[in-house]
């Protein structure tokens, strides 16, 4: 079974950079789509963007495409969402999620794994 730890957030200011990680444990992370999700205060989970087993698909959602970078090494069993161009809206609670041999959806009842999440706060 995969357990999965976030970890690397914090309290940044506009336009700031940080790099959120999410490690699992187990020895067939290879074959999980990992997502990221995120929750704003009083709002909804909302998708992030998702990565393939292989890293041979990504995917992000508006929001944060052209400013968020998903990546992943399977050696580590980690995977990474680098933010950059960091905005107020940008502040929730940042989870990240596995499905096995997933499709990269957006829907959170895809995924059975989640993280405990990792606090992303962003100052104007």
């Amino acid at each position: 079974q995969v357990q999965l730890v976030e970890s690397g957030g914090g309290l940044v200011q506009t336009g700031d950079s940080l790099r959120l990680s999410c490690a699992a444990s187990g020895r067939t992370f290879g074959s999980y789509t990992v997502g990221w999700f995120r929750q704003a205060p009083g709002k909804e989970r909302e998708f992030v963007g998702a990565i393939s087993g292989s890293a041979a698909r990504i995917y992000y959602a508006d929001s944060v495409k052209g400013r968020f970078t998903i990546s992943r090494e399977n050696a580590k069993n980690t995977v990474y969402l680098q933010m950059n161009s960091l905005k107020p809206e940008d502040t929730a609670v940042y989870y990240c999620a596995a499905d096995r041999y997933g499709p990269g959806s957006g829907i959170e009842s895809d995924y059975e794994l989640w993280g405990q999440g990792t606090q992303v706060t962003v100052s104007s």
